[in-house]
């Protein structure tokens, strides 16, 4: 008996929630990257440098973001000191020149947000935006990461 169901193509694959926003990611990369390239630093660097900005002395977890604070200290941008109470824990600070970095790359990184809208129209991009964070919002949850309260509750303060 044959088969009545439409063969498989790769329509299957590229009009699908999940691919486009990975791909839409790789952009969003490939972007930053060209809008930086001055600064020689990558999109995960630059969010490590603005949290440890935002929250000075901030204890991060190794396993997930050993590398890019190795890095990051190895550039100058960030230093690592002992805690008061327990010197086996490496609290991060800014140095003076990851400081000038974030002040000096700002112009870029928001050149690169720009860019990646930049094909949309002024409605569209907002109504993108407020889709994005609704789905965000409401899918936290199946994040192997989930935003804790404080720091989504500190966000909204700020950007509200």
């Amino acid at each position: 008996m044959p088969n009545k169901e439409s063969p498989l193509t790769m329509d299957a694959v590229y009009t699908k929630p999940g691919y486009l926003f990975r791909r839409m990611q790789q952009i969003a990369v490939a972007i930053f990257v060209e809008e930086c390239k001055d600064f020689d630093i990558t999109p995960v660097q630059y969010a490590a440098l603005v949290a440890i900005q935002t929250h000075p002395g901030i204890d991060v977890d190794r396993s997930t973001l050993g590398s890019v604070i190795e890095r990051l200290e190895a550039k100058g941008h960030i230093e690592r000191k002992p805690a008061a109470d327990d010197k086996r824990i490496k609290l991060l600070y800014l140095t003076r020149g990851g400081t000038k970095l974030l002040r000096d790359i700002l112009p870029a990184v928001d050149r690169a947000q720009a860019r990646m809208l930049e094909p949309l129209k002024g409605g569209d991009r907002k109504m993108l935006m407020a889709l994005l964070a609704q789905l965000v919002d409401l899918n936290n949850e199946a994040s192997r990461v989930p935003l804790r309260a404080e720091d989504a509750l500190e966000h909204l303060g700020k950007a509200g």
